[in-house]
């Protein structure tokens, strides 16, 4: 394995590592609505991303990505729209960790990699190989097995899996660099946040200004929460074959699961194993299968 192929695993490893742990910050602020959390975290992403972009000299580059952007409407409104799903889903996200549901979460970024096969289908008129269409159904069947059992549908998960699979596929065409990227997302989604945070102050429901100082700098630090891990796996993304990104993208749902069942004590009985473990099989078939394709092509590029 050649040395970039190394640093880009351990780019990428981290920011999953990130991913996985950041139920506990979510947590810390539990206190806090999920509405405000959102919209500092929205606020701050801004802040945090366009000073760093600033701080290394990208401030042209920003401001040809933004001409660019103009001159093509479809990768701007596109761009916009995929801001507006992520805050979305980071709302969810938020909102679920800290009303108990972390297991959840877990469930809605195993499944991810799943609806994002089913939008290829249906928008891109993508061909399932037989293990993806496998994996598709033992899914479903998992789905379905939760929602039989607990008499309510796991629209948590689906919303969290839906919403980043809908945002993945948005940002499919548009080739921007991730931390500009990022910068201009938040920034067209700052403005709602700015103004929500101006409504919670006016009514008295805003907690920053009277929180302790812990709280105040969790808050304004969960901006660099939000880039860092976007832009340790942009690099590592960079560095090595998607066959092995597949693989490290389980690393953040299995810890969330541990998380939730083992140190917030959330149910996770017979039942629960049993969809997962659906779930896990098909997981386990696009990967097998994708990992042979790609060893299968490997010898071919070479020639």
């Amino acid at each position: 394995m050649e040395s970039k192929e190394k640093a880009g695993i351990i780019w990428a490893a981290s920011a999953y590592l990130i991913w996985g742990v950041l139920p506990i910050y979510w947590k810390a602020l539990g206190h806090v609505p999920s509405g405000e959390v959102l919209a500092q975290r929205i606020f701050w992403a801004s802040i945090t991303t366009g000073a760093v972009v600033l701080l290394l000299g990208q401030g042209k580059q920003l401001a040809e990505d933004l001409k660019a952007l103009w001159k093509n409407q479809r990768a701007f409104w596109s761009l916009f729209g995929a801001s507006v799903i992520i805050s979305g889903n980071w709302y969810l996200f938020i909102w679920a960790v800290n009303n108990g549901h972390i297991v959840q979460t877990s469930l809605g970024y195993y499944i991810n990699p799943l609806l994002s096969i089913l939008l290829g289908i249906i928008f891109l008129k993508e061909r399932l190989s037989s293990a993806e269409k496998a994996a598709v159904v033992l899914a479903l069947a998992g789905v379905l097995i939760i929602t039989v059992s607990h008499g309510t549908f796991p629209w948590l998960a689906l919303g969290l899996a839906g919403t980043f699979a809908i945002y993945g596929f948005a940002k499919k065409t548009i080739h921007l660099d991730a931390l500009r990227g990022l910068t201009i997302e938040t920034a067209f989604i700052a403005p709602a946040a700015v103004i929500y945070l101006i409504w919670a102050e006016t009514s008295g429901q805003l907690v920053f200004f009277e929180a302790d100082m812990g709280t105040v700098m969790l808050i304004i630090l969960s901006g660099a929460a939000t880039a860092v891990p976007l832009v340790l796996f942009a690099r590592g993304a960079q560095s090595m074959p998607l066959y092995l990104l597949g693989f490290l993208q389980y690393i953040a749902p299995t810890m969330m699961l541990f998380l939730g069942v083992i140190v917030y004590g959330e149910a996770f009985g017979v039942v629960e194993l049993i969809a997962f473990s659906f779930i896990w099989s098909g997981l386990v078939l696009v990967t097998v299968s994708k990992f042979r394709m790609m060893k299968k092509m490997k010898p071919a590029q070479e020639k």
